[in-house]
């Protein structure tokens, strides 16, 4: 997470990469970041899909004969959400080539538009990974209307309490 500022709200997940933890995954980041009044529901939608697809690719990919655990942490700045997941799989070889459209390391059973997905969703995305290790989505959906979009700042549904 971002290390310049204290967030105001957040939240960390951690769980078994099991498929039927893609959607709780997703619809528990989507739930917390409904909390601020400028998402709409169409940034609410992108959310959702940058975390299925980023978790979906921890569950698949990480840990292809094994289950091994998926971390997934959000921070909610005055001026957009963090998002990061978080596998300690396999890894990624070649960063750049896995966030090539069609690229996948299991032809004739995925699209490879994961990592495309999650970069066409989410204002800001990096990816981090060492083969062996693991790999880090790291991802940003900036508030509407704050001063970093040219607006002024955090809605009324969060914000920090009176000192």
């Amino acid at each position: 997470m971002s290390a310049e500022q204290d967030p105001i709200n957040r939240f960390s997940l951690s769980f078994p990469g099991l498929p039927a933890n893609v959607s709780f995954a997703r619809a528990t980041v989507a739930a917390f970041a409904a909390q601020v009044d400028q998402f709409t529901l169409e940034d609410l939608e992108d959310i959702r899909i940058a975390v299925s697809e980023a978790v979906s690719n921890a569950v698949i990919h990480a840990y292809p004969q094994s289950v091994g655990p998926v971390e997934v942490e959000v921070a909610l700045f005055p001026d957009r959400l963090e998002i990061k997941v978080v596998d300690h799989g396999r890894g990624i070889p070649d960063v750049e080539q896995a966030k090539t459209p069609t690229f996948t390391t299991l032809p004739g059973e995925r699209m490879g538009l994961g990592l495309t997905f999650v970069q066409t969703y989410m204002d800001e995305v990096t990816i981090s990974s060492r083969p062996g290790m693991g790999t880090t989505v790291w991802m940003v959906k900036k508030l509407p209307g704050t001063l970093a979009n040219g607006g002024g700042g955090i809605g009324t549904a969060v914000g920090r309490p009176a000192p």
